[in-house]
């Protein structure tokens, strides 16, 4: 597979060999609902929390006597059977998170790849820069590039200048090559990427 490389004026200036060892072949979805699934769980908070009888205030004088009133005993009015008493088996703070083996997150990344690359939505320019940083300019870079609303930049190394021009556009996300991942990839309508970061992408995924 080719894929052609443009400017920032969106004029060819050369063309990338994929793989087809990489970007080829059966895609495996299952590893993209997998990797999509283990990142979702990890961005929860967890910081639900609902209180059991040992923290619910109160309670701590007995209701009334032992025996004598025909009624069941008991020795707290925060006991779970009490209205406004503690909760049982109520969640607690915990962390979602959890790990896949690396092979599973290679699979799933190189499976959005090849979903998106099918779908005609990645652009490979041969450089992501602006000259001064002004969110106009990368408005404008972006937009010469077909690259409107929710857009996944990718580079080996974010150019500063773009990173600070492009940090209020809305839908628009820097990623660097080292840390993208298959929602990234699936979670996006368009993606710009350059000649450099998609080469490491393919040696590293190979």
């Amino acid at each position: 597979m080719t894929l052609d490389v443009v400017n920032s004026q969106n004029q060819k200036v050369g063309a990338v060999d994929l793989s087809d060892a990489v970007f080829g072949g059966t895609i495996k979805k299952d590893l993209v609902w997998e990797s999509v699934v283990r990142e979702n769980a990890s961005a929860r908070r967890g910081t639900h929390a609902t209180k059991n009888r040992a923290l619910v205030s109160g309670g701590g004088k007995k209701p009334y006597k032992q025996k004598g009133t025909g009624r069941a005993q008991a020795g707290s009015s925060r006991s779970p059977l009490w209205r406004k008493g503690g909760t049982v088996f109520g969640p607690q703070p915990r962390s979602y998170a959890y790990e896949l083996p690396k092979k599973v997150e290679k699979g799933a990344l190189r499976a959005a790849l090849q979903t998106r690359l099918k779908d005609g939505v990645v652009t490979i320019v041969d450089e992501i820069s602006v000259g001064e940083v002004k969110t106009k300019g990368a408005v404008e870079f972006l937009k010469r590039l077909g690259a409107t609303g929710k857009t996944l930049v990718v580079d080996v190394q974010l150019n500063e200048n773009f990173v600070l021009s492009a940090r209020n556009i809305a839908g628009v996300r820097m990623v660097r090559s080292g840390r993208l991942t298959a929602r990234d990839v699936m979670n996006t309508g368009r993606i710009v990427a350059t000649r450099a970061a998609v080469e490491r992408l393919q040696e590293v995924l190979g």
